[in-house]
């Protein structure tokens, strides 16, 4: 059976594959992962609606695991811009560098700790976008307070960091290091997330 003729909604063998590693890895990590599942199209489309694509040049997500945000990314940024995904898990890494070959995209084996060093390492200017989905709830105070810090030292002026989480423990932290932090939410997801757009 081909792709084309796979009935809509079933899941083809890569997608099986990828599903899978994101579960094991799930039950190994289970707090550097927050779900047994990747995001929904829902949770997808509604965060990625708040980038304005013309001025998405350098764009950067923590967290990528295998990938389902990185696609959709890649599909809507224009050519001459850039991803950087920054992923602890190797296996994530692996994945991600075997799928996903886009001249665009850079994969990066590192914290999100790290993210001025690994945009001046690539010669990349200030992000204009930073996504985020690693669960900053299960993380210790100090982690999730520097990683939100180094994100907002990293964007331009004008740049965002879109947010997605099970939880609302990071908001406190959010309107604390952001000028400006808008909530929204997704119910069509497992599990239902909570999303968040802050402004420097």
């Amino acid at each position: 059976m081909t792709a084309h003729d796979r009935p809509k909604g079933a899941v083809g063998p890569a997608q099986h594959s990828q599903l899978s590693l994101f579960a094991r890895n799930f039950f190994k990590h289970p707090q550097m992962l927050g779900s047994i599942i990747p995001s929904s199209s829902f949770l997808v489309k509604r965060l990625l609606d708040r980038v304005d694509w013309q001025q998405a040049r350098v764009v950067v997500e923590y967290g990528p695991g295998v990938g389902t945000i990185t696609k959709e990314l890649l599909r809507r940024m224009p050519p001459e811009s850039t991803l950087v995904v920054l992923e602890t898990n190797q296996d994530f890494v692996d994945c991600l560098e075997q799928s996903l070959p886009d001249p665009r995209l850079q994969v990066v084996k590192g914290s999100a700790e790290t993210i001025q060093a690994e945009l001046d390492r690539l010669g990349l200017p200030a992000a204009d976008y930073v996504l985020a989905g690693i669960p900053f709830s299960t993380m210790p105070a100090m982690t999730r307070e520097s990683i939100l810090m180094r994100s907002l030292e990293a964007l331009s002026p004008k740049g965002s960091m879109l947010i997605y989480q099970f939880s609302s423990k990071v908001l406190p932290d959010l309107r604390r290091v952001f000028s400006k932090v808008e909530c929204d939410f997704e119910p069509l997801n497992v599990l239902p997330a909570r999303l968040y757009y802050c402004h420097p």
